[in-house]
């Protein structure tokens, strides 16, 4: 069963959460979604509002339902999904539906596709909109790590509009 709380009341440390438990960004409709693995972005306050900040390669598939779509979801889950989490992050939803492969049940929140076994899930509305660019990289160090072949990602803001927790 899951409860929700508001963004303010999370009670967990968003650099484990994201960068090592890793979490699901999901978008789309009911006639058709797409999700991605990732360990990159993070969760505050900004413009008065409760955010999440995610960032998307734009060879990604899940970008294309992203940019479409008004909402976006974070899913996070227990270690016993970390072979599934990974599984998603290496397959193409443009190749075959890894969502039912992955043995995960899509639902809907808030009109947002995100994951019934989730433990925590976060739904997003977007607000803003911005490619990385070689030029604003103050450390370039971090930029030819990260950006060998220039595949700058692009970064979402989402006003926090649900959060629902595992009771």
């Amino acid at each position: 069963m899951k409860k929700e709380i508001k963004a303010a009341e999370l009670n967990c440390n968003p650099c484990h959460l994201i960068g090592k438990d890793w979490m699901l960004i999901t978008a789309g409709n009911e006639e058709k979604c797409n999700t991605m693995t990732a360990a990159w972005g993070g969760l505050g306050y900004l413009w008065n509002k409760d955010v999440a900040f995610i960032f998307v390669r734009p060879q990604r598939y899940t970008k294309d339902f992203v940019d479409r779509e008004d909402t976006f979801s974070l899913s996070f889950f227990s270690e016993d999904w970390r072979k599934e989490l990974a599984y998603l992050g290496k397959v193409s939803g443009r190749d075959e539906d890894k969502i039912a492969k992955s043995g995960l049940t899509v639902e809907f929140i808030e009109n947002t596709p995100c994951f019934k076994e989730a433990r925590l899930t976060v739904v997003c509305r977007k607000m803003y909109r911005q490619s990385l660019t070689e030029d604003c990289f103050i450390d370039k160090d971090v930029m030819n790590r990260n950006y060998p072949e220039k595949d700058w990602h692009d970064v979402y803001v989402g006003e926090i509009i649900k959060v629902l927790v595992e009771e």
